[in-house]
């Protein structure tokens, strides 16, 4: 199943509520072409959510595609009602199944209830997995499936994206400690000096 999020990147308090909006308008398109939506994992905020990670049918790839990228909400703020702008920006990306999947040594996995709305079938039984990478302490629980079988293989995707995606930050932060170096240089109070 593709796993998409949507982010309200690096934007103010009206791209969180973008986001919620933009969840609503996916959420109900998605009943309307009869595709399997399931919310993953939310960030909520004050107002609205600062990302929503989800995972739609394998067969709703089309209908994906026509949801992937930047999303615009125009709307005056309720969060700053004298605020001059009025354009809104969310981000909708996919992720690519990652090829390496961690080994089931190194996750500690643990069967658990679903929780929340699903008719008889929630709460009956442990289908649920709550799923933990012991060197990084990331925590996934998935409920989505409806095997614990499924579950555990949905959990071990979205830890090897976020340990894909922990590996990404620490590299960008590498570089941008290196960039920050340059102006970092002290003139004077040399270790060593040097003439020539």
């Amino acid at each position: 199943m593709p796993i998409v999020q949507i982010s309200a990147a690096l934007g103010p308090a009206e791209c969180e509520l973008a986001v919620k909006y933009t969840l609503q308008e996916l959420e109900k398109d998605a009943k309307k072409q009869n595709i399997l939506f399931e919310i993953l994992e939310s960030n909520p905020t004050q107002h609205g959510y600062s990302s929503v990670l989800y995972n739609v049918s394998d067969d709703a790839q089309l209908w994906l595609n026509t949801w992937l990228g930047t999303i615009q909400w125009t709307f005056q703020s309720k969060i700053r009602p004298n605020h001059k702008r009025k354009n809104w920006f969310v981000g909708i990306s996919q992720f690519a199944t990652p090829q390496q999947l961690p080994a089931d040594d190194t996750i500690h996995f643990q069967a658990c209830r679903a929780s929340g709305a699903g008719g008889q079938h929630v709460n009956t039984t442990d289908s649920a997995i709550h799923a933990t990478h012991v060197a990084s302490g990331i925590s996934v629980k998935v409920m989505s499936e409806r095997s614990q079988h499924a579950n555990k293989r949905l959990a071990k995707e979205l830890i090897a994206l976020k340990l894909q995606q922990q590996l990404e930050n620490n590299q960008a932060n590498q570089k941008q400690n290196q960039h920050l170096q340059h102006s970092l240089v002290e003139r004077g109070n040399a270790v060593r000096s040097f003439k020539k």
